[in-house]
């Protein structure tokens, strides 16, 4: 044996002859084991580790004319309630052998936009299909030459043509204010998100339905940006008002425990005072003071569907597809009781 062949890197036809198969079948237990019995995938997989054999990802992409990555387009990364989000999807890539790439559409530079932020990576070059989770982003964008498959989760692009995955929006808002409205409650408010987001806008359609169906009259509305700092202003703001509510319905858990912050520092009792409703059951909706009633919708299953959802169009990449809307459900705790008795 030559010194050149002692420091060789193992190749998959030293696989291939350990195992006693043939390249292609070593290939496909890499590629695709499903496709290949138990006893063939057992012995590529001992021949693998016995003699070290990695697969050069670079190469194999290159054939088959692929970079190997999905790209997520995340609004404002620090916020918490897309990390479940991206832990599904990275779960669903992982059999695939495909990186998560993530990227804040926020973190603008040189005052671009978020939209002209992103249009560098929106090609096939930077990665094999593309995760939004900005609803805010303009839908031009994506219609460049080269843009790689979309799906759009959680939130989404009014007139931007790609499948969509998402929470049950309405129904969860629906139940939010049934939950107020049985425990007593007349006079809520409805602390939004942004007026022009899609999430807002789904999740007021379901206050309102609740409302009607109480034959309660339109239930008033104050505008926030999801974040902890407007539901801590709007306490002040809420506290001002003429007619006082004794419920509100936030739109997301941040700025439900912001509200509750602000409130309790202004000597409002929760939910003696005022009850609070949240949406999404983030972790710390369970370690807030008190622990808030939330919509839950399932964040992992919801990236875990939409990245399925994007692998299947590798196959079928013209066919249309129906918006997956997966179900919501009401976690009751203690940020929630009757109004109190005048």
């Amino acid at each position: 044996m030559t010194v050149t062949d002692q420091v060789r890197p193992p190749r998959i036809h030293d696989v291939a002859n350990l195992a006693g198969v043939s390249v292609a079948t070593v290939s496909r237990v890499l590629s695709n084991p499903a496709i290949v019995s138990e006893r063939t995938r057992r012995l590529v997989e001992d021949a693998v580790a016995q003699t070290g054999y990695t697969i050069n990802i670079t190469a194999r992409n290159l054939r088959q004319q692929q970079v190997g990555a999905v790209l997520a387009l995340v609004p404002k990364l620090a916020n918490p309630f897309f990390s479940e989000i991206l832990s599904g999807i990275s779960e669903a890539l992982r059999p695939e052998r495909l990186n998560l790439l993530v990227l804040d559409t926020r973190a603008t530079m040189d005052n671009q936009s978020p939209s002209q932020m992103i249009a560098p990576y929106l090609n096939r070059s930077r990665s094999d299909g593309v995760i939004v989770l900005d609803g805010l982003l303009d839908a031009a964008v994506f219609q460049q030459p080269g843009c790689p498959p979309l799906v759009q989760a959680c939130e989404w692009i009014a007139d931007l043509d790609a499948p969509r995955v998402l929470a049950d929006n309405v129904a969860g808002a629906r139940l939010a204010m049934e939950h107020l409205i049985a425990l007593g409650h007349r006079r809520i408010l409805h602390l939004t998100g942004p007026a022009e987001n899609t999430l807002t806008q789904s999740r007021r359609e379901g206050v309102l339905d609740a409302a009607q169906g109480a034959n309660l009259p339109p239930i008033a509305q104050m505008e926030g940006t999801f974040t902890l700092r407007s539901g801590d202003a709007a306490a002040q703001m809420l506290l001002a008002l003429p007619d006082r509510p004794t419920a509100v319905f936030c739109d997301n858990d941040e700025m439900a425990i912001g509200l509750m912050h602000g409130l309790s520092r202004l000597g409002i009792a929760i939910p003696g005072d005022i009850s609070v409703v949240g949406f999404d059951n983030i972790e710390m909706s369970a370690y807030s003071l008190p622990p808030l009633t939330t919509v839950s919708q399932k964040r992992a299953r919801l990236g875990k569907r939409a990245a399925e959802v994007l692998l299947a169009q590798r196959n079928t990449p013209a066919a249309p597809v129906s918006p997956t809307i997966l179900p919501v459900e009401l976690v009751i705790r203690e940020s929630t009781a009757p109004p109190r008795t005048p």
